[in-house]
C-alpha cells in the first residue's frame, strides 16, 4: 500500500539539462546580436572609381590669421572673404578647419559660424590625434 509519510523523489536532472542547453545557446548568440541605429547611407557603386577629392582647408594661427586654401586673411575680414571664395563652389565640399590650441574658443566658433552661414555643412575640426 501507499504510505503517506513517504516524500516523493524529485528528479531535476532533465530540468538542469534543458537549462544548460538554453544557456549555451544564449552564450553563442549574444555576441552576434548588435544594436543598429538607422542611418541614411549615400548611394554609390562599388565599381565606380574615386574622383578627384576636393576639400577646402582653413587654418587659424594663434595670431588670428586665417589661411583659406593658401590665401591669408585677417579673421575680422574672414566672413566676406569666405563668401567671395565660396561663390560658385559646391556646398557639399568638405571643409577642414585646423586651429591653434592656444586660440580663443570664440575665434574658432566665429569661423565655423561664417562657414555654416555660407551654406556649407560638411565641416570637420581637425585635431592632432
Amino acid at each position: 500500500m501507499y504510505d503517506f509519510n513517504d516524500k516523493p523523489d524529485l528528479n531535476i536532472t532533465p530540468l538542469v539539462d534543458i537549462m544548460l542547453v538554453l544557456l549555451a545557446i544564449l552564450m553563442v548568440t549574444a555576441p552576434v546580436i548588435e544594436f543598429e541605429e538607422p542611418i541614411n547611407l549615400p548611394s554609390g557603386s562599388k565599381s565606380q572609381q574615386v574622383q578627384d577629392f576636393q576639400k577646402i582647408d582653413i587654418i587659424i594661427t594663434k595670431d588670428r590669421v586665417v589661411t583659406l586654401n593658401k590665401n591669408k586673411v585677417d579673421i575680422v575680414n574672414f566672413p566676406d572673404s569666405f563668401l567671395l571664395f565660396a561663390n560658385g563652389k559646391d556646398q557639399n565640399t568638405p571643409i577642414h578647419i585646423r586651429a591653434d590650441k592656444e586660440l580663443k574658443y570664440d575665434d574658432i566658433i566665429f569661423v565655423l559660424k561664417s562657414v555654416k552661414e555660407a551654406g556649407f555643412f560638411k565641416v570637420a575640426l581637425v585635431t592632432d590625434g
